[in-house]
């Protein structure tokens, strides 16, 4: 099973570039960033989540500018969008932002995908919310003819367009994959009609072990369609902090992937690795696993010394395979206040 980390990249947070470098020196398969335009003010609609919704909703970055940041100082780590907001861009321009962001990185792009829950910020895209699942299904269709075919065409009934030319193609064939997010009634049927996997969002409302019905339930509907079941992985995204019983559930179902938030992690690791104290640190990351932990996090700078960020710490454990005792090793970063504003 290979670990994911999820992070909101925000202009408070760590930047994408130096979690991004970390991250592939410490073994993380992919790194998974997600979207939002913006979040209008009204707050309207509810979010899934919870009753407040979070700030850093309001502060992502571009998930393509952050993520292009990234491959640039990378070479295997996966680029993840968790999930891209399809039904917010142009499917001829995304088709292009996909395809080159795959090209330049050499075919790293897992490109999750969803129908988005907030009305508002939909709607200031021209979306309309009760066609959006069809929406997103046309725009996936669309850009998978744009990305196989040198002169594309797609006609349906909300995207319809003519022969098209778009250079150049992804790296990843036939296209980077399709990984479908959500969990919902018809979820399911959405992955096996269009997508390449699967990436529900667990440890809300269920635990890890309770999703195997739900994953027995794409394999048969897989078989039904003639699709092999081992060609609709499934990507978790683990919405709680990390603990081995999780991942041990997670690898007995068979997933592909478990993805952590970073956020949810600091929780964990500010509770019980005594690494850090609370007001010391921001977006720690760890993977915990029988035999490796790492943590990343950000360590604020003394009151009055002119920069917010002193230095990004990286600590990883391993445990000794003669003594089986967790060793430990560390190294810190020195942030330049002059080279970055890190506010």
């Amino acid at each position: 099973m290979k670990f994911g980390l999820v992070m909101f990249p925000t202009d408070y947070a760590i930047d994408p570039v130096t979690l991004g470098r970390a991250a592939e020196e410490h073994g993380f398969e992919s790194l998974w960033f997600p979207e939002h335009t913006h979040i209008p003010t009204s707050r309207q609609t509810p979010w899934p989540g919870g009753a407040e919704l979070p700030e850093e909703y309001r502060h992502t970055l571009d998930p393509f500018v952050a993520l292009g940041a990234v491959a640039a100082v990378t070479s295997r780590l996966g680029l993840g969008f968790g999930v891209c907001l399809v039904i917010e861009r142009d499917p001829i321009v995304l088709a292009k932002e996909v395809a080159s962001l795959d090209f330049l990185s050499g075919g790293r792009v897992l490109l999750g995908v969803g129908g988005g829950w907030n009305v508002e910020e939909m709607r200031n895209h021209g979306t309309d919310y009760a066609t959006r699942w069809t929406l997103l299904r046309e725009r996936v269709e669309a850009m998978k003819a744009i990305w196989t075919s040198d002169a594309a065409e797609y006609h349906g009934r909300l995207v319809d367009f003519d022969p098209v030319w778009s250079w150049p193609k992804p790296v990843q064939k036939p296209h980077p994959p399709v990984i479908v997010g959500g969990d919902g009634p018809r979820t399911l049927h959405r992955v096996v009609r269009y997508g390449d996997g699967w990436m529900p969002i667990v440890g809300r409302a269920k635990a890890i072990a309770e999703y195997a019905p739900r994953i027995e339930e794409l394999r048969r509907l897989a078989e039904s369609a003639g699709r092999d079941p081992v060609g609709l992985p499934v990507s978790f995204y683990y919405a709680r902090s990390p603990n081995a019983e999780a991942i041990e559930d997670a690898i007995k179902l068979g997933i592909d992937r478990l993805k952590l938030h970073s956020l949810k992690v600091a929780r964990w690791n500010l509770a019980h690795s005594g690494l850090s104290k609370p007001c010391h640190a921001q977006h720690v990351v760890e993977v915990i696993g029988p035999e490796r932990r790492v943590g990343i996090w950000m360590q604020r700078a003394p009151p009055g010394s002119g920069t917010e960020i002193a230095q990004v710490v990286i600590r990883e454990r391993r445990r000794d395979p003669v003594r089986g005792e967790l060793s430990r090793r560390g190294i810190a970063l020195p942030i330049d206040p002059l080279e970055r504003d890190h506010r």
